[in-house]
């Protein structure tokens, strides 16, 4: 058996005309204005997650939404990519440790 049948009988079987094809496409929801308590509360997470981004090798953030609302506007998921930031910050001194001479 070649290389060329095992990819070809790995391949996902055709959509018959007795099976509809799914298309899961997530749209998402109308954004309601933000009051302006949480405008303050989105704009101190993203000064934490800044203060946060500093000390760290970060050059950018990228990140998939759950629920229909992109995690940039989502105060508590600003606030858990910062923690994670300085979790890995401090994992990574523990693990450097003082440099033996």
């Amino acid at each position: 058996m070649g290389l060329w049948s095992w990819f070809a009988r790995r391949r996902k079987p055709a959509t018959g005309a007795g099976r509809p094809a799914v298309a899961a496409a997530i749209k998402p929801k109308e954004q309601e204005p933000l009051a302006p308590d949480q405008v303050a509360d989105l704009k101190a997470a993203w000064a934490e997650l800044a203060e946060a981004a500093k000390g760290s090798a970060v050059t950018g953030f990228h990140a998939c939404s759950r629920g229909g609302k992109p995690w940039q506007e989502d105060p508590a998921a600003v606030r858990s990519v910062a923690a994670l930031l300085r979790r890995v910050d401090a994992e990574d001194a523990v693990t450097e440790g003082p440099t033996a001479k």
